[in-house]
């Protein structure tokens, strides 16, 4: 009867065991996935945003040597390396080493003479100091006069046509409205602002007036964001992404929608093409991505995996959102995220060295061949091994899980060598969103948010083609209600420059 007992206290004891077991490890899982987050809130709020990370063996990279007792260093077997330096070129230095100003801005001179200059004294040189001086821009009335004559024998009366403008019977010229919309959507100021400014200078805007001198700006540009949309879906490889932009609508009284703008980038070409559309789902890529023919790089959001299920699109991963999961995983399991990071910094590596030399793109699949597809095999290896060791809800586990999901589309980009390792082109591109939102905050409307898009993409282009859009804007809003619909594509930024020339 005692042993009986002995037994069933026994087994109530393991099951116990195993129970408490259990609840510990789901614990200790909830806690580890608890920490994460809060480590990601506190990232978003508190946190750096740079995802800089130096493995303690960088290729190409020097080691101080430290940690090394100086019993390992034998005099016996070191040697001496010299090397050649190319020498700088000796600059001239002027003044007290200031940066000479430039040259391409207009001279205004003062000359002063000096006040008990001699009768009869002969110049033999002068001093010449130059500073940098600034007017504030200020507006000004363009105004025109056209003459009307009577024709002789009373046929009647002549009279030049009214010059075209940007606005037709308007009162704001192409500079005005170009400065308006650098203003706002490049040096993020809005509209609000821009009026104190010009009442500072005596000169009172409506803020109805100024908002409808930007839709009709907008509205100009229409027919050549056409142009660039049709430009954008002839393109082999695209990389895609988006980001929401606040709308105010009569939905929400109050409160603000969030719609998305849609980013297309061809790194080739370097054009951008920002389109709007009221939300996150597949609906918001189908009017570029349905008759698409070609390769799209991505985050791998999976409203993009539809397109290539229907086999006339070709999906590529970007390995830099992999990367930022490792990143991000640090704190929690630092020994295996470095070892990935590691391994991240020799691919990087790789398309650094290939970005120095100058490769073409058939050179940069042969190095990429050589050098980085035994990186690939050893981090795919690992992530398979490492898989079955991890908390799935971990910041490493989920690390790992969504590498190992995306490996088919990461390596990718091996399989071309115009193809980027990445979508860093296209987030750059899409960074003055966000800060304009901190500025201007939301959208008044759909319809503004769409005008928004055809802005935002020409600015886009401006800068991935270095064209000032200042210069841009102003030119295109001076030739547009004149220039023929057959030579549209002679206006976009890319092609702009040539005709410049």
């Amino acid at each position: 009867m005692n042993n009986a007992q002995e037994n069933i206290s026994t087994t109530v004891s393991i099951e116990q065991y195993n129970l408490l077991k259990r609840s510990n490890e789901a614990q200790s899982a909830e806690i580890a996935y608890l920490k994460h987050r809060i480590a990601e809130f506190e990232r978003m709020i508190f946190g750096a945003r740079s995802e800089r990370f130096v493995p303690a063996e960088l290729p190409g990279q020097l080691t101080l040597g430290l940690d090394l007792p100086e019993a390992s260093i034998d005099e016996a077997t070191s040697e001496t390396i010299t090397y050649q330096r190319k020498k700088q070129e000796e600059k001239e230095i002027k003044g007290h080493g200031r940066i000479a100003l430039p040259a391409h801005l207009p001279r205004h001179e003062e000359i002063i003479e000096p006040d008990d200059k001699p009768e009869g004294s002969k110049k033999i040189g002068e001093e010449v100091s130059e500073v940098l001086e600034y007017t504030q821009g200020r507006m000004w009335v363009k105004r025109t006069i056209r003459p009307k004559y009577a024709l002789p024998d009373g046929e009647g009366v002549i009279i030049a046509p009214v010059p075209s403008q940007p606005i037709p019977k308007g009162n704001a010229g192409a500079s005005l409205l170009a400065h308006i919309l650098v203003s706002k959507f490049v040096d993020h100021l809005p509209l609000y602002r821009q009026i104190q400014q010009f009442r500072r200078d005596g000169v009172e805007i409506a803020e109805s007036t100024m908002t409808d001198w930007v839709r009709r700006s907008c509205d100009l540009l229409a027919p050549l964001y056409g142009k660039l949309r049709d430009e954008i879906k002839q393109a082999e490889y695209l990389q895609g992404d988006e980001t929401p932009i606040p709308v105010l609508t009569e939905d929400k009284p109050g409160a603000t929608h969030k719609g998305y703008l849609w980013v297309y980038h061809d790194p080739l070409k370097r054009l951008v093409l920002f389109d709007y559309y009221k939300g996150r789902d597949r609906a918001g890529p189908r009017e570029i991505l349905e008759d698409y023919h070609g390769t799209l790089q991505t985050d791998g959001y999976q409203v993009y995996d539809i397109y290539e299920r229907d086999h006339h699109l070709h999906l590529i991963g970007c390995m830099a959102h992999a990367r930022r999961r490792f990143d991000h995983a640090l704190d929690t399991d630092h020994a295996r995220s470095e070892y990935m990071l590691g391994k991240f910094a020799q691919l990087y590596h790789i398309e650094h060295k290939a970005r120095e030399s100058d490769m073409t793109f058939e050179q940069r699949k042969e190095l990429r061949e050589k050098e980085a597809l035994p990186v690939l095999e050893e981090m795919e290896t690992w992530l398979k091994g490492n898989m079955v060791h991890v908390l799935p809800r971990s910041a490493i586990g989920e690390a790992i899980s969504y590498t190992l999901g995306q490996w088919k589309w990461l390596v990718r980009y091996m399989e071309d060598g115009q193809f980027e390792i990445d979508n860093n082109l296209i987030e750059n591109t899409i960074r003055p969103v966000a800060l304009g939102r901190k500025n201007y905050l939301f959208a008044g409307s759909h319809e503004a948010a769409q005008r928004t898009a055809v802005i935002y993409s020409f600015l886009g282009c401006c800068k991935r083609n270095q064209v000032n859009p200042m210069e841009w804007l102003l030119d295109i809003l001076t030739r547009m209600p004149e220039h023929k619909a057959n030579r549209l594509h002679e206006l976009l930024p890319h092609n702009w420059q040539n005709l410049q020339k």
